[in-house]
C-alpha cells in the first residue's frame, strides 16, 4: 500500500508518506485546518479520521486529517491555501505527511489586526480556535472548525460577528506562542490571547464582564431536558434569596446563596444557570481563562466582577471553579476567597460555580458562608437522550428518524456530545446535498454514521475496547458461558423493573476465569455490543505505581470513570496480577493497597449503579478470595476450552472470509484439534492462508494441503496440567 502511494517519489521513512499537495475547494473546509486523506493513506500512517497529522514541506505545520472525497487519488492531500501556505508548498508540489503527538493546549498566544485585537475577546478567540491544530509561525483564521468532534459551534459566529463585522470571516491571525512548545490543540480550558501585550478593551483580565443573552442561544428553562427539577430548586433558591429575602429573615435566617452545580463535562451545568438567570442580572467569570492569569490579575478580576454586582445586585457565575481554586490552593485563593464572601454576603448578590471535578476545588468553597448548597447534574438516560435529540432536531429539514435506536447506542453522551453527533450528521446531509444538489435534509444513516466519530466527553481520557458488531449471538460456542453472563450482566440493565419487582440486588461482578486464548476477551467484546454498554479496559500491571496512594487513586479514577459513563463494565483483564492474595507480596503494600480499593469501591458505602464488573483471570486460585465473595465478584463463570463442536463453530466462523477450497472439510479438521484454544484454531487458519501465499503469491484458494502443512507449525498451546487444575478448582467451588 505504502509503494502505491509513494510511487512518484522517493522512499520516505517509515510511518510517513509523500503525497500530492493540491488545494482543496470545499466551501466548508476552506481555512479550518483540515487536511483530506484517502482512506488507504489513513490506513497507510496508522492513524484514523480527526487524528493530527504533520505537513512538511518549505517547513513543517500541523493539521487534521479528514477523510477525502469519493474520487480523490490516493496518493493525493488535500489542503486549503492557509494550510498550504503554513506547510510552504505550491500545488501539485510533494508534501511529507506523518503522524505527531499533539499536546492540549495550556496558553496560545495570536496576533492579528487592531480590529480584531480590540474587538475579539479571549473567550470568542479561544471558540473561534477550538479543536484546531498550531505550531509557532502557523497562520490561521477565526473560521471555526465546525468539523469532527470536540470543535467549536455556531455560538463562536454569532459572537464574532457581533463583535467585528461580517469582515471576521476573511480575518487571518499568525500564532507567536504555545506553551507546551510544539503541535498543541486549542483546548475549552486553553488561555487563548493576544500577543504583543495588545487585549481587547471588552476583555481586559482586570475587568469582568456582565454576559448578555443575545451573544449565545436563547435556551429557556423548558428546553433543559433531564435537568427541570434542578432548575426548579435554583429558580426556588435564587427568587427566595434575591427578591424575596424578608421571608428568610423573618424566619431568623439570612438571605445568602451561593451554589455549587456539579456534574459530568458537557452536561449543560452553565446552560442551566444561564436558562434560570434570563431575566436577571449576571455577571459571568470563565475559570480556566481567569486561573491561567497571574496570581495578581487573578484576584483583580474576581474584585471588578464582585465590585460590579455590589453595584445593582445580580448574579456571579464562575465557570469550572476548580481551574480558579483547586484543591492545591495558592496563596491568592486566600484573597478570592475572601471576595466571594464579599459578594455572598452583600443583599441583592448571589454566587453560583460550577465544576466537573468537585472534588479537585479548594475545600475552603464549601465552607457556610460561601457555597453552602450544591445542585448535581448526572448524566441523560435514554429517555433524555431522545428528548435532547428532539430538542436538537426542532425544525430541522428531516426524513423518519428512528431517535430511540439513536439514544440506545448513545450511552454516556452529554448534551454536548448530542449536539456534536447533529451538527456531524448535519454535516454528512450538506455534503451529501451539495454534491446531489437536492434539498438538504437529514436521515438516518446521518446520525448513525456520526456516531462511528463522535466519541463522549465521558470517556474521553481514557482507552476503551473496540466493541464493533459482533455480539453475544455471533458468538458459536460457550453456551453456560454466554446465558451466564447475559443472567449477570445484561438482565440488571435491561429489566431493573423484574429485579425491583422480585426485591433482589443484581450481581456486582463477574469473574471469567479459563485457560489463556479461549475467548473471555472476545466474548466481553460480544457482550459490550449486545448491551450497548462503554467499556474501561484495564490490565493487572497498569494500575500498579510505586509512588504512595497513587494507586489507589488510579482505582477510584477508573470506577469514577464508570460511573460517569454509566450503563458501563469495567473490565479487569488479569485480575490475580492486580488482586492477588494480601500479606504474600513483597511490593511494600501497593498490592494489599489495590485491593483493599477495590473492596470499598465493589461493596462500599457508595453503591455501583448500572456499573458491572467483570475480570478475568487464568489463576483464579491466586486471587484475594474478599473479591470471590457475594457482593463483589460472587458469579464465577469457566471458561471451558473448546470441544469438537466449538472448534467446529470456531473454524467455520473464522474461516467465512477465506477462500477454502473444496477439499477442505472443516468437521473432520475440527475433530483432530485436540489442545487447540479458539486463538489456534484462528491462527491454524490464518497460517494455512500464508501457506498458500508462499505456495503462489497468485493463489486464489487455500487447499487441504496448506492447512496441513500450517499444522505443523501452529501447535496446540493448551496446558493439560492447567486445564485440570482449572476444573478442580470449578468442581470446588
Amino acid at each position: 500500500m505504502t509503494d502505491h502511494l509513494t510511487q512518484a517519489f522517493d522512499e520516505p521513512p517509515p510511518g510517513r508518506l509523500t503525497l500530492v499537495a493540491r488545494l482543496n475547494t470545499s466551501a466548508s473546509d476552506s481555512r479550518r485546518g483540515v487536511v483530506r486523506l484517502h482512506p488507504e493513506a489513513l490506513a497507510a500512517l496508522g492513524i484514523r479520521e480527526w487524528d493530527a497529522v504533520s505537513l512538511t514541506g518549505a517547513r513543517t505545520t500541523s493539521a487534521v486529517a479528514g477523510l477525502a472525497p469519493a474520487g480523490t487519488p490516493a496518493g493525493t492531500a488535500l489542503l486549503d491555501d492557509v494550510t498550504l501556505s503554513n506547510a510552504g508548498v505550491r500545488e501539485n508540489a510533494a508534501v511529507l505527511v506523518a503522524p505527531v503527538t499533539v499536546y492540549g493546549a495550556r496558553s496560545v498566544t495570536v496576533s492579528g489586526s487592531r480590529l480584531a485585537t480590540q474587538s475579539v475577546s479571549s473567550a470568542t478567540l479561544r471558540m473561534a480556535l477550538l479543536g484546531k491544530v498550531m505550531t509557532v509561525g502557523d497562520t490561521v483564521s477565526l473560521l471555526p472548525r465546525d468539523l469532527g468532534p470536540g470543535t467549536s459551534t455556531s455560538a463562536a459566529s454569532a459572537a464574532l460577528t457581533s463583535s467585528v463585522g461580517i469582515t471576521w470571516t476573511s480575518e487571518l491571525l499568525t500564532v507567536t506562542g504555545t506553551d507546551p512548545a510544539g503541535p498543541v490543540s486549542v483546548q475549552p480550558n486553553s488561555l487563548v490571547t493576544w500577543g504583543g501585550g495588545t487585549a481587547p478593551a471588552n476583555s481586559a483580565p482586570t475587568v469582568a464582564r456582565p454576559v448578555t443573552t443575545a451573544a449565545r442561544p436563547a435556551i429557556g428553562v423548558d428546553d433543559l431536558r433531564g435537568a427541570r427539577a434542578q432548575a426548579g430548586r435554583l429558580t426556588e433558591w435564587l427568587k427566595l434569596a434575591l427578591d424575596q429575602p424578608e421571608l428568610l429573615q423573618t424566619l431568623g435566617a439570612t438571605a445568602n446563596l451561593g451554589v455549587l452545580v456539579s456534574g459530568p463535562a458537557g452536561v449543560g451545568k452553565a446552560t442551566l444557570v444561564r436558562a434560570v438567570c434570563a431575566g436577571r442580572r449576571l455577571v459571568e467569570l470563565d475559570g480556566p481563562e481567569i486561573g491561567a492569569l497571574r496570581p495578581e490579575d487573578r484576584l483583580a478580576s474576581v474584585t471588578s466582577a464582585v465590585a460590579t454586582l455590589r453595584d445593582g445586585g445580580g448574579v456571579l457565575l464562575v465557570t469550572d471553579v476548580d481551574a480558579l481554586l483547586p484543591a492545591t490552593a495558592e496563596p491568592v485563593a486566600t484573597l478570592i476567597l475572601a471576595e466571594l464572601r464579599t459578594a455572598v454576603a452583600t443583599p441583592g448578590v448571589a454566587f453560583v460555580a460550577t465544576s466537573a471535578v468537585p472534588d479537585a476545588v479548594d475545600a475552603r468553597l464549601r465552607a457556610p458562608d460561601l457555597c453552602d448548597r450544591e445542585l448535581g447534574l448526572s448524566l441523560p438516560d435514554a429517555a433524555t437522550r431522545k428528548a435532547l435529540l428532539e430538542a436538537l432536531l426542532r425544525g430541522v429539514p428531516a426524513s423518519t428518524l428512528d431517535l430511540d435506536e439513536i439514544a440506545s447506542r448513545t450511552t454516556g453522551f452529554v448534551a454536548a456530545d448530542l449536539a456534536a453527533v447533529v451538527r456531524e450528521a448535519a454535516l454528512r446531509a450538506a455534503a451529501r446535498a451539495s454534491a446531489d444538489g437536492a434539498a438538504p435534509a437529514l436521515v438516518q444513516d446521518d446520525l448513525t454514521g456520526a456516531l462511528s466519530v463522535i466519541r463522549p466527553l465521558s470517556r474521553s481520557a481514557t482507552e476503551e475496547i473496540a466493541v464493533g458488531a459482533v455480539t453475544l449471538d455471533d458468538v458459536g460456542d460457550m453456551v453456560e458461558t454466554k446465558q451466564a453472563l447475559t443472567e449477570a450482566v445484561l438482565w440488571p440493565l435491561q429489566h431493573p423493573d423484574t429485579f425491583a419487582r422480585l426485591g433482589v440486588e443484581p450481581p456486582r461482578g463477574v469473574l471469567l476465569y479459563g485457560p489463556p486464548g479461549c475467548g473471555k476477551t472476545f466474548v466481553v467484546r460480544a457482550l459490550a455490543s449486545s448491551g450497548r454498554l462503554s467499556v474501561h479496559a484495564v490490565k493487572g500491571a497498569e494500575l500498579m505505581d510505586k509512588w504512595v496512594g497513587a494507586s489507589e487513586k488510579a482505582v477510584r479514577e477508573l470506577f469514577r470513570r464508570a460511573r460517569d459513563s454509566a450503563p458501563s463494565l469495567v473490565f479487569l483483564d488479569e485480575l490475580d496480577a492486580l488482586a492477588p492474595r494480601r500479606g504474600q507480596s513483597s511490593d511494600s503494600g501497593v498490592s494489599d493497597r489495590v485491593v483493599a480499593a477495590l473492596l470499598t469501591e465493589l461493596d462500599g458505602i457508595d453503591p455501583l449503579r448500572d456499573v458491572v464488573v467483570l475480570g478475568a483471570t487464568n489463576r483464579p486460585d491466586l486471587i484475594d478470595p474478599a473479591l470471590l465473595r457475594p457482593g463483589r465478584l460472587e458469579k464465577l463463570v469457566f471458561v471451558e476450552p473448546p470441544d469438537a463442536d466449538a472448534r467446529r463453530e470456531i473454524l467455520r466462523t473464522s474461516g467465512a472470509s477465506i477462500p477454502l477450497s473444496a477439499d477442505v472439510d472443516l468437521d473432520e479438521l475440527a475433530d483432530h484439534l485436540e489442545g487447540y484454544s479458539a486463538a489456534d484454531c484462528v491462527a491454524l487458519l490464518r497460517e494455512s492462508a500464508l501457506t498458500a501465499m508462499r505456495r503462489s503469491i497468485d493463489a486464489a484458494d487455500v487447499t487441504a494441503a496448506d492447512v496441513e502443512k500450517a499444522r505443523a507449525t501452529v501447535r496446540p498451546s493448551l496446558d493439560p496440567a492447567q486445564v485440570d487444575s482449572l476444573r478442580a478448582f470449578a468442581e470446588q467451588r
